[in-house]
């Protein structure tokens, strides 16, 4: 532990104390001085490093178990046998289409989904009448299972590419709204009041006091809707798709290739981070922006 703390502090040189009449006397005790970026640098290079030791620890123990038969290879296939096949795609060029056509519903639905439904739910503030009217049925909306209405969604635009930018914009538009109106009633009335007291008109309030405290809000939904965004594209293409990685799930399923199965898994799970670490770099972005503001 005393290691540990040690680790945080940066040592500066002091040199010994002297009197008044030359004489040296003892050097003082040098004290510790606590460097805070330091320390952070280093815990995020521990983090970093003990993830990428996880992944690999999990894959090695995945690769040895199929090997030695503690693990059914057919069902589980293996890391190797799931990078060959990976390579196989890739060379084929399907898997790079079907990555891209995932990847452009996944993320058109999202921002048209967050756009609107923060919009919709800043739209709250200029009537309480039409925010009250308005509010249980957006909270029906959310609770629903947005997925079951899927197929009609697939009936009435097709299976191509716009039916999984729908289905992702459902599953996006009502937390964003929901989000903002959460922003909207949490305005500071005394911060309204002092504006129009100042002289200030109805739509400069809204842009200048309304929009700015409910971005926060707005800013903690993205990261559930990259999610949900995803799911919806991918539940499009399990219904019915020409393209996709869901597409091609289905596809290996039905075929019994597993190891296909498990490249559409691992596909998935690597897309959901990128884009979950775009939108972790887009809220810095919007909260820097905020606090300059």
């Amino acid at each position: 532990m005393e290691t540990a703390r040690k680790e945080a502090f940066v040592v500066h040189a002091v040199a010994p104390a002297e009197s008044v009449t030359g004489s040296s006397k003892r050097p003082e005790v040098v004290p510790y001085i606590l460097d805070e970026e330091a320390m952070e640098r280093r815990r995020s290079r521990r983090i970093v490093w003990g993830r990428a030791a996880v992944a690999v620890f999990i894959f090695l123990v995945w690769e040895v178990f199929t090997r030695i038969g503690l693990l059914d290879s057919y069902y589980w296939s293996s890391p190797s046998a799931i990078l060959g096949t990976t390579w196989t795609q890739m060379a084929e060029g399907t898997l790079l289409r079907d990555i891209t056509y995932t990847s452009g519903s996944t993320i058109l639905g999202f921002v048209f989904g967050t756009l609107l439904g923060a919009l919709l739910g800043l739209s709250f503030w200029w009537s309480r009448s039409y925010a009250g009217i308005s509010e249980p049925y957006l909270i029906i909306l959310n609770a629903m299972p947005k997925l079951a209405l899927a197929p009609v969604l697939v009936i009435l635009l097709g299976i191509g590419f716009f039916s999984k930018v729908a289905l992702a914009f459902s599953m996006t538009v009502v937390v964003s709204a929901l989000s903002a109106y959460s922003g909207v009633k949490s305005v500071d009335p005394d911060m309204e009041k002092l504006m129009y007291s100042l002289g200030a008109k109805r739509h400069q309030v809204f842009t200048k006091v309304v929009v700015p405290w409910s971005m926060p809000w707005i800013i903690s939904s993205l990261r559930i809707n990259i999610a949900l965004a995803l799911a919806g594209a991918i539940v499009g293409e399990f219904i019915a798709s020409s393209q996709g990685v869901g597409r091609m799930i289905m596809y290996a399923g039905t075929i019994l290739d597993i190891n296909l199965v498990w490249v559409g898994v691992v596909v998935l799970s690597l897309l959901s981070m990128v884009m979950y670490w775009g939108v972790v770099v887009i809220e810095k972005w919007l909260s820097k922006g905020l606090t300059k503001q």
